[in-house]
């Protein structure tokens, strides 16, 4: 049994910094990708950031590009995100999630099997 457990987030002023972390927990080594998602009108929840469990390969979304950095430690087994230069609309809740076998788009919520309870993140102007 996989679990993910958040933690790091808060309220900060627009400019601020926070750093996520999501520990996992269980079966680690089946992980093809972790991922930090937030949700997003029309979809259920957007792709922020996807790492390769093993690679290390990241990919972003396009509204965080220069101002997040997901990184992993596969050997404690700790997803991490480092938020930069946030601004009021990053504001929302922040979920990591696990995803076994899949190769392909690892910012799609819909291919991933586990999911965390979620962490907010509220940046004010």
């Amino acid at each position: 049994q996989v679990q993910l457990v958040e933690s790091g987030g808060g309220s900060v002023q627009a400019g601020g910094s926070l750093r996520l972390s999501c520990i996992a927990s269980g079966a680690t080594y089946k992980f093809t990708y972790m991922g930090w998602f937030r949700p997003a009108p029309g979809k259920e929840r957007e792709g922020v950031s996807c790492i390769a469990w093993n690679s290390g390969h990241t990919y972003y979304t396009d509204s965080v590009k220069g101002r997040f950095t997901i990184s992993r430690d596969n050997v404690k087994n700790v997803l991490y995100l480092q938020m930069n230069s946030l601004k009021p609309e990053d504001t929302h809740m922040y979920y990591c999630a696990a995803l076994v076998g899949y190769i392909g788009d690892c910012l799609d919520q819909r291919r991933y099997n586990y999911w965390g309870q979620g962490t907010q993140v509220t940046v004010s102007s």
